[in-house]
Order: C-alpha cells, then structure tokens, then sequence
C-alpha cells in the first residue's frame, strides 16, 4: 500500500500518525531524499527513512511531535558536526551509532479534527454538515431515530437539528459521554421546557445551548449553520473547548547498554534476552557487541 494511500486510511479511521519524509541525506547513508514513512502512537515505523540506528531517533522525535501537534524537521547527525547548512527551527539529534551521513528529516503531525455530530435530516443539518466541513471539521451524520443514541465518545460538539424525536435522551447521552458542547436547534420556549424535563445540574445547563449559535440574527438554513459553527469555533479557541483525544498506547523506553542511548522500544528495536534480563538497542552493531560479550564472559 502507498503512502497516501495509508494515510488516507489512518484519516477515515481518525487515527493519530506522523508522516515522516527525507527532505536531504548525506553519504553514506541508506536513506535518500523522498523516502518517506508513517509512525503510530505505539512507535511503529509503516515505510523507511533510514536504518536502525537512525530509526530509534526518528521514532522518539515523532511521539514529540505528537504531543505537540507540531511539525518538526529533526536533522539527525553522527557528531557534534553541523554538515548540513543551518536550518532555523530544526532540532538536531546526535546519534554516535550512524555509520556516517546524515539526515533532515520532515515530520508532519496529522491529529483527527474536531468531530460534529449532527442529528437529524433536515435542511439546517443538511447546511450545518457542508459548513463543518468546509472549515475543516469532521462530521458524523446520524437521523433522528435510534441510531443516533449510540454513545459520542469521541465527538467534541452534537448538535441536534431534528425539530422532534428523542432530543431529551441525546442530550442525555451526549451529556453522560462528557461532550462538552451540546446544540438544540429550537426555540426558546421549547428548549427551555425540554432542559426542564431533563432535571439538569448548573454545569450540565452550561453545557447545553438552545437556542444554539451566536445571536447574528440568522433566519435562513444557511445562516443559522454559519452561527452554529461560529460558536463552535468560539468554543474551541476562546472557550477551551476540548477535542477528545485518540488514546495513546504506552510507549516504553529502555537504555542502550553498550552506548547509552535512550531507546524508544518498538515492535522492530533490536532485542536480546540475556538470563531472563531483556535488553533494547539503538541497532544491530549495538546487539551484536553486546551479545558478542556476554558470550565471551
């Protein structure tokens, strides 16, 4: 499978990944430019951009980038040595275990937007569901029937658009699942009789907007989505809004005994067993001096 073809995967399935490209390689080196690789949360390498050694670099720099939601180009070095012309904004690494050469790598993060849920099929979440998109947003679709109680774990804003049905028990839902931004489309009469059955709590109140989007004044389909997604972006750049997050897989660390290295342990890091005592490595040449002395002690 390509690439693009991966990502696009990762994307559908709103996966976090690093997509990690060789923007220059100095010789030697296995890597060459336009080599490029996808890396997990959980620190698999999907591609190549270099060799073992190089890897374990590459591997703990995209977990960072991860965290940060920050591009980075790492420039992986052999020494202390700066070969490469200076590149403002890089960070560099120093890895002794390259067998010479060096490296600039891009690491582009690709954390899933904001999901929507919209409930209901009519012509304001019909306007609502292009809009969100439009602005980046991902959006889940549901009707306004059973299949819309399923629980929105992962959704930052629901908003429901279907003027009758199980409005109450959504908000319930989405309330329970911690969703921390919930739209009624209705009037102010009827949203307030609706949260009145319901029997909320201050904060839970707070959660809940109805009549929902910012008072511009909106009649149309068109123009009341535009204040729906105005208050959404509101919420998530003036208001703290969180975005649930994917959760992330542990990722251990382990010492190179031989040169030191601190190594991210991932499915292919270099691995000897020695008297029930596992040991990682920054590479081949590492495990194989070190098993290399173990059997000679």
């Amino acid at each position: 499978m390509k690439m693009t073809e991966r990502a696009q995967q990762l994307v559908r399935a709103r996966t976090p990944f690093v997509h990690a490209t060789v923007v220059r390689a100095q010789q030697p080196t296995s890597a060459h430019a336009g080599d490029e690789a996808i890396l997990l949360q959980d620190g698999t390498i999907e591609g190549f951009v270099g060799g073992q050694c190089a890897q374990n670099s590459v591997r703990k720099a995209a977990l960072g980038a991860l965290q940060s939601n920050e591009s980075v180009l790492l420039r992986v070095l052999p020494d202390g040595d700066l070969h490469f012309p200076e590149a403002p904004g890089a960070a560099v690494v120093v890895n002794p275990c390259l067998s010479g050469g060096a490296l600039e790598i891009f690491l582009e993060p690709q954390i899933p937007p904001p999901l929507v849920q919209i409930c209901g099929a009519t012509p304001i979440a019909e306007a609502l569901a292009d809009l969100c998109e439009l602005v980046g947003f991902a959006v889940r679709r549901s009707a306004a029937g059973e299949d819309a109680l399923e629980s929105p774990a992962d959704t930052t804003a629901m908003v429901i658009a279907s003027h009758g049905g199980p409005e109450a028990e959504l908000i319930r839902i989405a309330l329970d699942a911690g969703v921390g931004y919930i739209g009624l489309v209705a009037s102010k009469i009827r949203g307030a009789s609706i949260l009145d059955e319901l029997e909320l709590t201050d904060a839970e109140r707070a959660r809940v907007r109805t009549p929902v989007g910012l008072p511009i004044g909106a009649k149309t389909s068109a123009e009341i989505a535009v204040s729906i997604v105005a208050e959404v972006i509101q919420a998530i750049r003036k208001g703290g809004l969180a975005i649930p997050a994917h959760p992330a897989s542990v990722v251990l660390e382990a010492l190179d005994p031989v040169c030191g290295m601190t190594v991210t342990v991932g499915p292919d890091t270099p691995h000897l067993t020695v008297d029930d005592v596992d040991y990682w490595f920054c590479g081949p040449g590492c495990r194989k001096s070190f098993a290399a002395t173990k059997a000679s002690s």
